[in-house]
């Protein structure tokens, strides 16, 4: 069955642009939050947790806005996930947009991982 693009927003009070930037788009800031170890090649990424293993492609980026990355497994379908940070233009807060896809019985599970993915970013940032 196909996978279904799904979006999750997360609202984030007193972080500077560039801190949460750097969590979201180097391999340090990456493995204070999303897995134990970054490898990075190029465009490729190889992301490790302690019993799975799996690579991303880089597919798009443009600095202090949004990262795309899609996992080479899902390399025929056109699934990906990305990062996007948006800033609100009266208050100047930023809010992340998390962009996935996900088989629609796999959907709630996803949900929750990034949940759970996103309140140890926010531990790791100091919120």
């Amino acid at each position: 069955m196909a996978k279904e693009k799904f979006q999750l927003e997360y609202n984030l009070k007193s972080v500077s642009l560039n801190l949460l930037w750097t969590s979201l788009s180097t391999s340090s800031g990456l493995e204070e939050w999303f897995a134990d170890r970054v490898i990075v090649n190029g465009k490729k990424y190889i992301f490790k947790w302690s019993d799975n293993e799996q690579e991303a492609e880089l597919v798009t980026i443009r600095v202090g806005s949004f990262i795309r990355f899609r996992w080479l497994e899902d390399i025929t379908e056109k699934c990906y996930f990305e990062f996007k940070i948006t800033i609100d233009e009266l208050t100047e807060e930023l809010a992340l947009v998390i962009t996935d896809f996900a088989a629609p019985e796999d959907m709630k599970d996803a949900k929750e991982l990034w949940n759970k993915q996103i309140r140890d970013l926010f531990r790791s940032i100091g919120i």
